[in-house]
């Protein structure tokens, strides 16, 4: 029995991408908290990629999930001080992690590991902050997406800077 969620949360341009060309996201808003503390509150685990976590590694803002244990899929990543790292088989792990008691999970990114889940319909919530910004290009959230998703807006939320926050579930 599944009990915990897997909530796919990330800032994307309105163009879709999640990082401009030279891997930047200085183009997300940080101005005000846009729901982050109490998606925090919601979750105990963050699930990422090993690039994604070398990234974070360097963020030096506010730390909203550290309370939250960090999990970061890699097959080359040493162990590291308060991180687990996971190079297992993505779907059995995913689901064993689901299925220990505690809060929803953070699927935080990269790119290519949502797309592993999106594949293997493991993400439960996708809550997407759209940014009114158009990067022209950098890295898409969304590619190789092997089977259409449909999916359900379930809430929506409009900024008064123009983010506007959506939150779908799988249909």
């Amino acid at each position: 029995m599944i009990t915990r969620k897997i909530v796919l949360g990330l800032a994307v341009s309105l163009d879709g991408f999640i990082e401009g060309p030279n891997g930047e996201y200085d183009w997300c808003f940080t101005d005000q908290d846009y729901g982050l503390s109490e998606f925090s509150n919601r979750i105990d685990a963050l699930v990422m990629g090993r690039k994604t976590f070398d990234i974070t590694k360097g963020y030096d803002g506010p730390n909203p999930w550290s309370h939250a244990k960090t999990y970061v899929f890699s097959r080359t990543m040493k162990t590291t001080p308060g991180i687990e790292v996971l190079s297992g088989a993505m779907v059995e792990t995913m689901n064993q992690l689901r299925q220990q008691p505690g809060k929803d999970i953070w699927l935080f990114g990269g790119a290519d590991l949502t797309t592993q889940f999106v594949n293997h319909s493991l993400i439960d919530e996708y809550w997407l902050s759209v940014h009114p910004v158009l990067l022209g290009a950098g890295k898409p959230l969304f590619h190789n997406i092997t089977n259409r998703k449909n999916l359900t807006l379930i809430e929506s939320k409009v900024y008064d800077t123009g983010l506007v926050s959506l939150k779908y579930q799988p249909t």
